[in-house]
C-alpha cells in the first residue's frame, strides 16, 4: 500500500521483526523504542538501511508537562550515545516560512554555538565557555529559496569547520495521526530531506560527508493518501491530488518541540552545563 512515513517504528509490525532487525524498549519520561538494523536488506523494501533508529514517544510536544525537564534530560542522554567526541555542526533543514517545515531552522536558532569562543575568549583563562565543545549552527533555507541544495551547502560549511559529526534536524512525515507532534526520532543513518513528502533532495549521510550524520526529527505532517490507505486498506487513484495534513496548533507545536530538541542537543553536546545554564544563555 501507499504508506508514506519517515519513522522506522512504523515500518515494522509490533508482532514480529525480520531477521537482522532488533527492537529494544526502555525509557521513563518517554516511551523509547530502539530499532537496530544489522544490514541493508530492508533498504529497498522500506527505505531503512543499516543503523540505529531511536523513537521517543510522549504526550503532545506542544505543551510543557510536569516531566518536561526529565524529557530534555532523557533526549540528551539518547543523543549523547550517538555523537562522537569533537566539534559538531548542527544543521537546521527546512523552510522557516512554512510552519510545518520550520522545525529545523527554529531548533538551530536556539542551539548554543560555541566554535568561535576559544579564540575570542582565550585571554580569559577562567571563562567556562572556552571549555565547551566547538559547535557550529546553520539554517540555510531550501533549494527553492537559495538555488543551492542543502547537501551542497552543508558540505561547503563542513569543509571549512571540519566537524567530527553533523546533527541534521528536520520535520518528518508519519503514517499514524496519533504520532503527529508526539514523537521524536533520532537515527545515525542521516536523512534525505523532503523524502516524507515526495520531494527528496540529495541525502545527508556519512557516505556523502565522511563523518557521522545524526538526524533528529518530529512528524508534523501526514499524507492524506496514507491516512486513507491505513484506515481502509484501499489504494487511491494516482490521478487524485495529494494533500498533507498538519495539526491545527502547528505554530505552538513547532515552537515548543524546537525548544525541547534544542535544549536536548545543548545538554548532549555540553555535559558540564545544566538546564538552568542553557536557559540563562538565551
Amino acid at each position: 500500500m501507499n504508506i508514506r512515513t519517515d519513522l522506522a517504528v512504523e515500518s515494522f509490525s509490533e508482532s514480529g521483526l525480520p531477521e537482522g532487525v532488533h527492537r529494544n524498549i526502555r525509557g521513563k519520561a518517554f516511551n523509547i523504542t530502539e530499532i537496530i538494523i544489522d544490514d541493508d536488506s530492508c533498504l529497498e523494501a522500506i527505505g531503512k538501511g543499516r543503523g540505529t533508529y531511536i523513537t521517543l514517544e510522549s504526550g503532545s510536544l506542544n505543551c510543557f508537562s510536569e516531566s518536561y525537564e526529565d524529557m530534555i534530560s532523557e533526549l540528551a542522554g539518547e543523543l549523547r550515545r550517538l555523537v562522537p567526541e569533537g566539534g559538531v555542526l548542527v544543521a537546521g533543514i527546512g523552510n522557516n516560512d512554512i510552519t510545518p517545515d520550520a522545525l529545523g531552522p527554529q531548533v538551530v536558532s536556539k542551539v548554543l554555538a560555541t566554535r568561535h569562543l576559544r579564540t575570542e575568549l582565550e585571554a580569559d583563562s577562567e571563562a567556562f565557555l572556552t571549555s565547551l565543545r566547538p559547535v557550529s549552527a546553520v539554517a540555510g533555507g531550501v533549494l527553492g529559496q537559495t538555488g543551492i541544495e542543502t547537501a551542497e551547502l552543508i558540505s561547503a560549511i563542513a569543509g571549512q569547520t571540519k566537524p567530527s559529526c553533523i546533527i541534521a534536524v528536520d520535520a518528518l512525515a508519519c503514517s499514524d495521526i496519533s504520532r503527529l507532534g508526539t514523537t521524536i526520532q533520532i537515527t545515525d543513518t542521516g536523512i534525505s530531506p523532503g523524502s516524507g513528502v515526495s520531494n527528496a533532495r540529495k541525502e545527508l549521510s556519512e557516505r556523502v560527508f565522511g563523518v557521522p550524520v545524526i538526524a533528529i526529527g518530529v512528524p508534523t505532517v501526514v499524507d492524506i493518501r496514507t491516512i486513507v490507505c491505513s484506515l481502509t486498506g484501499m489504494e487511491l487513484d494516482d490521478d487524485l491530488p495529494g494533500m498533507m495534513v498538519t495539526p491545527r496548533d502547528i505554530d505552538r507545536l513547532t515552537e515548543r518541540a524546537s525548544q525541547l530538541i534544542a535544549y536536548g542537543i545543548d545538554l548532549a553536546l555540553h555535559p558540564s552545563l545544566t538546564l538552568d545554564d542553557v536557559k540563562g544563555l538565551f
